[in-house]
């Protein structure tokens, strides 16, 4: 069987439940709820037992369709990479590390406090022993845990871009470009108002095709404004606009771009694409349900709500 047709099942199922998802009269009821009954009863309607649509429960139900796809565990590597921060720094801490777990995961979690105390790499995928090693050692060396989450970081990127590059498949590889770029930038503008010094830079820089790290870290050195002429410079104009205005504003056109990468994909009838897709699709649901549910508890207003919206995939 192909690659392109072995998923056609798979893919089927997936279009059956995204009906499921979250639309803007769905969103909207929910933005408009009076209270907390309301807001239930709105909830309930289209959802019934809202564990089944968590990330953990979506990723199983696209697992179980495609048990053997490379290129699908991608989606899970800023959790995985999550994972071995926290075992990381619980375990120099003393504290448990499960309350700071993420899921779902590539990684067996009840093996990895263990495994990282005894430095037994081996409870990890191959192509995460070597930053697990060296982050052990910087943060035993160091005891400096931001240089140490910003190496696993620009790590876990590194790992993205080659691995979805080694699959041959284009969704991943536009999808680890993206998270890339936006944490580069990200990154560099933080680094550039805290002044940060070289040393630092290039361990939290990851770089990539379209921001070329020792050009953006001689950018960030340079200064802010040296930074955003550079960016501008490199195509991302609009990334400048927003980070003047806000980093809200600017996370949220990151996490827009990603959802417009997985409306790519909702035509395509085979391959991972479209279970990729329903994935990052569930992961955006959930945050617009966070962001509401936070904001509704602080007071915001409805347009306040409306502009921190991401991108609906229905």
């Amino acid at each position: 069987m192909s690659r392109t047709t072995k998923y056609a099942d798979a893919v089927a199922a997936v279009k059956a439940m995204e009906n499921s998802l979250m639309n803007r009269s769905d969103i909207e009821q929910l933005i408009n709820a009076s209270g907390k009954t309301e807001f239930d009863a709105v909830m309930s309607s289209k959802r019934g037992n809202p564990k089944e649509f968590s990330t953990e429960s979506v990723w199983e139900f696209i697992h179980g369709y495609a048990p053997e796809s490379r290129e699908l565990e991608i989606l899970l590597y800023r959790n995985d990479f999550h994972n071995l921060k926290a075992a990381l720094k619980a375990m120099v801490s003393g504290r448990n590390a499960e309350k700071y777990f993420i899921r779902p995961t590539n990684i067996n979690l009840e093996r990895l406090p263990e495994a990282l105390a005894e430095k037994d790499y081996s409870v990890l995928p191959e192509h995460m022993h070597r930053t697990a090693k060296e982050a052990y050692e910087l943060i035993v060396r160091t005891s400096d845990g931001q240089l140490a989450d910003s190496f696993i970081d620009a790590e876990t990127l590194r790992t993205m871009q080659k691995n979805a590059d080694e699959s041959g498949c284009e969704f991943m590889k536009e999808y680890a470009r993206i998270l890339t770029v936006c944490a580069d930038i990200k990154t560099a503008y933080r680094c550039s108002r805290m002044k940060k010094q070289r040393i630092f830079l290039e361990t939290a820089i990851c770089g990539s095709p379209e921001l070329d790290k020792e050009s953006l870290i001689c950018a960030v050195l340079d200064g802010t404004e040296s930074l955003m002429k550079f960016l501008e410079e490199s195509g991302f104009a609009e990334a400048v606009e927003l980070l003047d205005k806000s980093a809200v504003k600017f996370e949220k056109w990151c996490d827009d771009l990603l959802m417009e990468l997985a409306g790519t994909a909702r035509m395509k009838s085979f391959g991972a694409e479209p279970l990729a897709a329903y994935y990052i699709a569930s992961e955006t649901e959930q945050q617009n349900l966070r962001i509401i549910s936070v904001c509704r508890e602080s007071g915001a207003d409805r347009e306040t709500i409306m502009e921190r919206m991401r991108k609906l995939y229905v």
